[in-house]
């Protein structure tokens, strides 16, 4: 027997409401009806949900069903689709492999790994707790944003390889150091163990 799930989270200003069924039409009514409440738990609270910033999106295997875009209402009008939506700062995609939002994560981390290989020059050089600190704060609390909600994502190859740059310029280590090394030479624990 197959039981419906729906679930909302909300954090701060930031709500998602969620649910999932074998047909596309109770979704739609499902959230619309939800939509519908909000509204009005909003306006009995003297607040006004935003149309604009609003999306639905699919989440399926297939990603011929995943591109199937949900007519749902908030107050009367239709809210936009949107195939990779962000909530909290974490893109998703359309089977929750975040792809996308590793790729994005490691661009960032690799912007700051340049500001460690600058504190790290060859004619001054900053002290090694400098150094671990400043790695710690600029790319590893980056890299780590949200980690439990992507953490067993395939695509963490990009993030990880950003944190071995960003370790192997903190310790000094050369390329040819094993990467099992750069944690005990930095300084720093492994992500693995974080």
């Amino acid at each position: 027997m197959y039981v419906p799930l729906f679930c909302a989270t909300l954090y701060t200003d930031d709500i998602c409401c969620a649910t999932q069924s074998r047909m596309f039409t109770e979704l739609e009514h499902t959230l619309t009806t939800d939509m519908t409440a909000l509204s009005d738990y909003c306006t009995r609270w003297r607040l006004k949900p935003s149309v604009s910033k609003t999306v639905s999106s699919v989440f399926h295997l297939h990603y011929v069903y995943a591109s199937t875009q949900l007519n749902v209402l908030l107050d009367g009008k239709c809210i936009q689709h949107e195939s990779q939506p962000v909530y909290l700062g974490v893109m998703l995609d359309h089977s929750l492999t975040f792809h996308a939002n590793m790729i994005k994560t490691a661009a960032k981390v690799r912007t700051r790994n340049n500001l460690i290989t600058k504190l790290d020059g060859s004619t001054w050089g900053a002290s090694a707790r400098t150094l671990q600190t400043a790695t710690l704060a600029l790319s590893f609390l980056v890299a780590e944003y949200c980690a439990p909600v992507w953490c067993h994502s395939s695509h963490t190859k990009f993030i990880d390889t950003q944190l071995n740059s960003a370790t192997r310029a903190t310790s000094g280590s050369i390329k040819s150091t094993p990467v099992s090394w750069l944690s005990v030479l930095s300084n720093i624990e492994p992500v693995s163990i974080c």
